[in-house]
């Protein structure tokens, strides 16, 4: 018997164990304890939180502690409890960003302080004890292999969904009065926000692009670093001010509304351990310019314009290009549809099923 983690919050890696909770007939044990311990990054070992966040967590290891069977953990930050545990446990890995991070081979969110090594440390010796890694693309299981040096056969990939009932063409006009161009996640240094900015500022450049803006939809990231004050301080630069939208977080029915009346999404990151964005805009009839790193090209497949994520006179380009040229526009919606529903909830389900009753039978 398999029991599945289900982890209560509103990120991505959270919505991912909900959305398995909804499709598979299995045990659950519901916890907030990511969504805690993701609130606590960067801070001091000797501040209240830490304190707190050891009872917290030492209580969870108990909670599933008592389980029989197999143990299904939803995410990569759930590996520091897995190395508590006697029993054995599937995981599955989203992303490297912040061993990237951790490792300093890369500034992707922030650099940890000690005590995030410790943890983030935990994550990593955990993933590697588990006894099945489920990878949410092709690129993070080379990932893990080539950074951690899990085998092969170890690592079973299954991609996420889209949820084709919200994600659809709307015609709901969106709260933009004017043209835009959309950017929707963090404001993380891997998002790579400043080159679509700078690009942006080329178009601007143009008269006939006089009315465009950019509409960012999404809240700047966590407590690390204040990562708006960095995006302001690239928009003050460029004399974008009046330009560039912020949305905060809005509803899945808002997002659509944003996804289907936008020029186009824009989605230029360093790094995606798979990528809801550019497939949900797809899936609501919008055309998408992404990166060419990383999950993003086996996401898009054919039907995204894809540019090095550091081309910054190239991603202007693509922009104007998907602006100005009708018959290519329609070309990439017409992709985009037939790309997103290659992707759902349910295809997902089945495929992490099977997982399930692999590691199962090797149990037997």
């Amino acid at each position: 018997m398999i029991t599945l983690v289900v982890t209560i919050g509103c990120g991505a890696m959270d919505s991912y164990s909900q959305k398995l909770a909804e499709k598979l007939d299995v045990p659950k044990v519901y916890t907030d304890i990511y969504q805690s311990s993701a609130e606590k990054f960067n801070i001091s070992w000797l501040s209240r939180g830490a304190l707190k966040a050891i009872s917290e967590d030492w209580s969870f290891v108990k909670k599933i502690s008592k389980l029989t069977g197999i143990v299904h953990l939803p995410n990569q930050h759930l590996g520091r409890y897995g190395n508590f545990l006697k029993i054995p446990y599937i995981i599955t890995v989203h992303d490297l960003i912040r061993y990237f991070d951790l490792k300093g081979s890369g500034k992707y969110i922030h650099r940890p302080n000690p005590r995030d090594k410790f943890y983030l440390g935990l994550d990593y010796k955990g993933i590697k004890k588990a006894v099945r890694v489920i990878a949410v693309s092709q690129a993070t299981k080379n990932d893990l292999m080539h950074y951690l040096g899990i085998p092969d056969e170890q690592i079973s990939v299954v991609y996420l969904g889209v949820d084709h009932t919200t994600f659809r063409p709307s015609s709901q006009a969106s709260e933009s009065e004017h043209p835009y161009i959309l950017f929707v996640g963090s404001e993380h240094p891997r998002k790579n926000l400043p080159t679509l900015l700078r690009a942006f500022k080329g178009l601007k450049e143009q008269p006939r692009f006089k009315d465009l803006k950019l509409v960012k939809v999404g809240k700047a990231g966590g407590k690390e670093a204040d990562f708006r004050r960095q995006t302001i301080k690239v928009i003050d630069s460029l004399n974008l001010n009046g330009r560039v939208i912020f949305t905060e977080v809005v509803s899945e029915e808002s997002l659509r509304a944003y996804y289907s009346n936008a020029k186009c999404l824009v989605l230029p990151s360093l790094y995606e351990g798979f990528g809801f964005p550019p497939l949900e805009a797809m899936a609501c009839g919008c055309p998408v310019i992404t990166s060419n790193s990383s999950s993003l090209p086996e996401v898009v497949g054919e039907a995204a314009i894809k540019v090095s994520p550091h081309d910054i006179e190239g991603l202007a380009g693509a922009l104007e290009r998907v602006l100005t040229d009708k018959e290519l526009r329609k070309g990439l919606i017409a992709k985009g549809k037939a790309q997103a529903v290659k992707f759902s909830w349910d295809q997902a389900a089945e495929k992490t099923l099977e997982v399930y009753k692999e590691v199962e039978g090797s149990f037997s």
